[in-house]
């Protein structure tokens, strides 16, 4: 019975896990866009007409022209070029073409299987559910970026940033899980309730590491200190909490979100190695048991893509290696939520 429900769930499943690839993929374009200062660069928002981007040189200069009225071009860019211009509205607008083929591939499939009966009573509250968050999820995104279309901001808040980044990995894990529902067998769902309350506490870490990295992307804050294992020769650097409140220092500080950043990651490579030795308890038959070792590889692959950085930001930071550290920390992300969904069942 259970077999066969599967089995007719699997082509809803794989969609999920397809929206689930395609939300990683913007993410990273997220990541990219804020490195090369691509953000502001389109000044309007065009659900339908801006899917194309200028098509002569007459639009080209018109976009150019409203950029250079934002605070970014006159005191950041103001040595642009128009060819300079349209390498970072490149950016940027594959980035919101790329939301839009998200809603394009989301919806399509969502009617066809409406209509073939695919999508039972049980899918429909978590479908709404996921159709709300990929909404907000572009409200946030035009929100944060008209916030910086000004005469005083030269880059989009890092805060709001942050919040940007943490809903795309709320909309993301919603998925992920949802499809991890429709396609995983009941006999791999084990009842480990040590080792899964270890994986949420890491899970609550890694969420608040991901908050981090985001502060560090928007406030480049990598360029501060440039060392490893020390921060600029200080293993507790003097200038922190130096920004008045301890809320502000916290949260605007460039030392200080470096130094809890690189804490973090030790915590949780830590912790996670403790998750790896007890996961190694579970029946070995088990898939749990299986890919216990994948937590633990993308944490010590995370930390090194991590130092990597940190000692390649002498003048700018790497944009290569920064979004591998990013798409580590994602993928980091989604093995811990699996691993949870492995071992969130009930003694029967």
């Amino acid at each position: 019975m259970e077999t066969s429900t599967l089995q007719k769930q699997r082509p809803v499943a794989i969609w999920l896990y397809i929206g689930v690839g395609m939300i990683i993929i913007q993410v990273l374009l997220g990541g990219i866009t804020r490195l090369t200062g691509s953000g502001l660069s389109i000044t309007e928002w065009q659900p339908l007409l801006g899917a194309l981007p200028p098509m002569n040189e007459q639009a080209w200069q018109t976009a150019f022209d409203h950029y250079k009225e934002i605070a970014q071009f006159q005191y950041v860019n103001s040595h642009f070029t128009l060819a300079d211009f349209k390498a970072i509205y490149f950016w940027e607008w594959l980035h919101r073409d790329w939301a839009r083929l998200m809603g394009v591939v989301f919806a399509i499939p969502f009617v066809y299987f409406l209509i073939k009966k695919k999508i039972d009573g049980t899918m429909v509250k978590p479908m709404i559910i996921l159709f709300l968050l990929g909404g907000l999820q572009g409200a946030i995104g035009w929100i944060m970026v008209q916030s910086g279309l000004n005469v005083e901001d030269l880059y989009v808040n890092h805060i709001r940033l942050a919040i940007h980044f943490i809903a795309a990995l709320i909309l993301g894990c919603y998925v992920l899980w949802f499809a991890l529902k429709l396609s995983t067998p009941a006999k791999e769902i084990l009842p480990v309730k040590g080792l899964a309350s270890l994986n949420i506490w890491i899970l609550g870490l890694l969420t608040l590491q991901l908050i981090y990295g985001a502060f560090m992307a928007g406030l480049h804050a990598a360029l501060v200190a440039s060392s490893w294992p020390d921060i600029n020769g200080m293993w507790v650097p003097g200038s922190m909490l130096t920004q008045g409140s301890f809320f502000s220092d916290i949260t605007h500080n460039q030392i200080t979100i470096q130094f809890i950043h690189r804490g973090l990651a030790y915590i949780i490579a830590i912790l996670v190695g403790i998750w790896w030795w007890k996961a190694a308890e579970t029946p070995q038959h088990s898939l749990l048991h299986k890919i216990r070792y994948l937590p633990l590889m993308l944490v010590l692959l995370q930390v090194l893509l991590g130092v990597l950085t940190i000692l390649g930001s002498q003048v700018k930071i790497p944009i290569t290696l920064a979004i591998l550290h990013q798409f580590t920390g994602m993928m980091l992300l989604l093995s811990l939520l699996w691993t949870l969904f492995l071992s969130r069942g009930r003694v029967r």
